[in-house]
């Protein structure tokens, strides 16, 4: 496994969001509660919406204008710790991109170590330019790196093969190939800390359709899934790639989706 250790509150007002802070408004029952975080819009601009999942994790949504299905939301995953932070998935484009670094700089007042592109679409890696322009490095599965080369996309400056650990202050975020599915080359991202998985287009939201399979893998969709599962038992919440977060239902509703009958 590849490693990086150093690349070269929610409170009572969305005012005080910081990343050196430890205090949150959560809620269990009616009450205040130390256990249970209540997931929150913390930015809302036009079509770019950012949410907070945990205390340290957050979902960005944007949308890409496509001909046959008209604006199409795409997430992607902020996770934070002690001023620094690694974001999953750029926006489909430079400018959108550019508002996600801006937000993440001057609201969470965090340093980004990395950008990682789950796999080789325009809405996973289109606003790699402005991660360059900024100073950001960007990690991908060698093959994301191919692929995008092949289709004269956007390339991510760094490869890994299998698996990379990066640093978030004094946590780790993981990118790991688990196997094919939405395509040959998709990766996930997992915060351990706070048990959230940003599954990326591998992961169905409840009720989708198997979606766009130019470059899918049916026969490995699930047992891919599966491997997900398996290796990360105790997640909490699940970010897909387009669509509603929720929780392992969605690991659960992707293996059967795709299950041979």
């Amino acid at each position: 496994m590849n490693q990086i250790f150093r690349l070269p509150f929610l409170g009572i007002s969305l005012l005080f969001l910081s990343c050196n802070s430890t205090s949150v408004v959560r809620k269990q029952n009616g009450k205040l509660s130390a256990d249970t975080y209540l997931p929150k819009v913390v930015y809302k601009s036009g079509d770019f919406v950012i949410t907070q999942l945990t205390e340290n994790a957050f979902e960005h949504k944007s949308f890409l204008q496509t001909k046959s299905s008209g604006k199409v939301p795409c997430n992607g995953m902020i996770v934070r710790n002690s001023g620094e932070a690694v974001i999953f998935d750029t926006t489909s484009d430079s400018l959108s991109s550019a508002k996600l670094i801006s937000w993440v700089k001057e609201k969470l007042n965090c340093k980004i170590n990395a950008v990682v592109p789950t796999h080789f679409h325009i809405d996973n890696l289109g606003g790699l330019k402005a991660f360059e322009q900024a100073g950001i490095q960007s990690y991908a599965n060698f093959k994301t790196i191919e692929f995008a080369k092949e289709r004269n996309e956007n390339l991510p400056q760094n490869g890994f093969t299998d698996s990379l650990v990066i640093k978030v202050g004094n946590k780790k975020v993981i990118a790991k190939f688990f196997g094919e599915g939405h395509t040959r080359d998709n990766t996930v991202g997992y915060f351990p800390d706070e048990e959230i998985l940003f599954g990326g287009c591998l992961i169905k939201d409840i009720d989708a359709t198997k979606g766009n399979l130019a470059d899918a893998n049916e026969n490995e969709w699930s047992n891919t899934v599966a491997k997900i599962k398996k290796s990360y038992p105790n997640i909490k919440y699940v970010i897909p790639g387009h669509g509603q977060y929720g929780n392992q239902k969605l690991l659960d509703y992707t293996i059967e989706l795709f299950k041979k009958h």
